[in-house]
């Protein structure tokens, strides 16, 4: 009898340990799931996280190439109907180049006159700067077209001023229309037989 009570004890101790082991693994099990989700749940935040990021970043580029483009549009807001006025402009000012003989239109010239001033004035409060090369200075390509080449003595020399040019502000909205220098052909001729004769000597 005691023999099997100790034998009963044994099975409940053994029992009892193995329900123990069980439990352990199941916490052990059940903890490692959680941390499993744990670590899921982390990646997932830093994944939101990243994006959250990257959208703000691309929503502030947005707005600060939008806010560029609305600055260039008030910048040069009035390009396209100043270019539209320029030959009207142009018409202006040739007109005023003839200076009347008779004396009873002096007054009417002298209005003309005050009334293209005010609208150089106008033009000039809109950032309208006028490109007006003077005869004999250097052709620049950056202000001028040429439209014209003549020969003469000296090289890429403005020759004339068919029609001035204009920027508004700092782009350029029509170029200085101009007559070219290039050097007479017996010049280059000689020039590069100079240069040849130059060679040799070195």
């Amino acid at each position: 009898m005691m023999e099997e009570n100790k034998n009963n004890d044994e099975n409940a101790e053994t029992s009892s340990e193995t329900e123990e082991v069980n439990t352990k693994e199941k916490k052990s099990r059940k903890e490692k799931k959680i941390q499993e989700q744990i670590v899921k749940l982390e990646q997932e935040v830093n994944d939101w996280k990243t994006k959250f990021y990257q959208a703000y970043a691309d929503c502030d580029n947005l707005r600060k190439s939008y806010e560029k483009d609305h600055q260039m549009m008030l910048k040069y807001r009035a390009s396209g109907f100043i270019e539209s006025l320029l030959p009207v402009f142009d018409s202006f000012h040739m007109a005023l180049m003839v200076k009347p003989n008779d004396p009873a239109l002096e007054n009417y010239f002298k209005g003309f006159e005050m009334i293209y001033r005010q609208i150089v004035n106008v033009l000039e409060s809109e950032g309208v700067k006028e490109i007006a090369p003077e005869i004999g200075s250097d052709f620049s390509a950056d202000s001028m077209q040429a439209i014209e080449v003549r020969e003469s003595d000296t090289e890429n020399k403005v020759l004339q001023v068919f029609s001035k040019g204009y920027f508004l502000k700092d782009r350029l909205i029509r170029p200085a229309m101009v007559a070219v220098s290039k050097l007479k052909k017996e010049e280059t001729d000689s020039l590069e037989t100079q240069e040849e004769e130059q060679k040799t000597i070195n």
